[in-house]
C-alpha cells in the first residue's frame, strides 16, 4: 500500500537527496506546505515551510522508520534554520494527516530527544497538513540536476530505533 508523508527539515533540496534513498521510497517532490497563500512561489510563500511530499510503500518503510530517518538527517533542535538558511522556511516540521500520524511523531520526538544525541531538546513542530503545493520544476530533484549544489544535510546519526 503507498501513503504520503509531508516533512520539513530545512531547504528542500537536501531533504529531498537523502530521503529519495530509502528503500520503499517510492517518490519525492519538493514544494511548500503551512502558509497562508494559495498557489505559493519560491519568492511568495509566506509562513509556507519548505517541504517534501514523501511517496512510500508501507509493506518496505514504515511512518516510524521514515520520521527516523527524517530525524538522522537534519537538526530538530535550531527554531527556523538549517545550516546557514533561515526562517519560517525552513523551520522543522512534521505535517500529520491523522491522529495516528501525530502519535508517531510525538513518540519519535520523544526518542531523539531522550537520545541525548543533540545538546538542545528537538523544536520540530507538529502541524495538522492541510494542502501541499509543488515547488517550481527547477527546484524538483535539483541536487540531482546540480551536483555540487548547495546543501546543509547529511546523515548525522545511525538509527534512533
Amino acid at each position: 500500500m503507498t501513503e504520503k508523508a509531508y516533512l520539513a527539515g530545512g531547504c528542500f533540496w537536501g531533504l529531498e537527496e537523502l530521503v529519495r534513498t530509502l528503500p520503499g521510497v517510492l517518490e519525492t517532490e519538493a514544494g511548500y506546505t503551512g502558509g497562508e497563500n494559495e498557489d505559493p512561489t519560491y519568492e511568495n510563500h509566506p509562513g509556507h515551510a519548505e517541504a517534501l511530499e514523501v511517496t512510500y510503500d508501507t509493506e518496505k518503510i514504515s511512518y516510524k522508520e521514515l520520521l527516523n530517518f527524517f530525524f538522522q538527517v537534519h537538526n530538530p533542535t535550531t527554531v527556523n534554520q538549517q545550516g546557514n538558511d533561515m526562517g519560517t522556511s525552513y523551520r522543522s516540521a512534521i505535517f500529520f494527516r491523522n491522529p495516528e500520524e501525530k502519535q508517531v511523531a510525538e513518540d519519535m520526538i520523544r526518542i531523539v530527544n531522550e537520545s541525548g544525541r543533540w545538546p538542545s531538546p528537538v523544536v520540530t513542530t507538529l502541524e495538522p497538513f492541510t494542502v501541499f503545493y509543488p515547488a517550481e520544476a527547477h527546484h524538483q530533484d535539483y541536487l540531482q540536476k546540480n551536483p555540487g549544489g548547495y546543501t546543509c544535510h547529511a546523515i548525522y546519526f545511525d538509527s534512533y530505533l
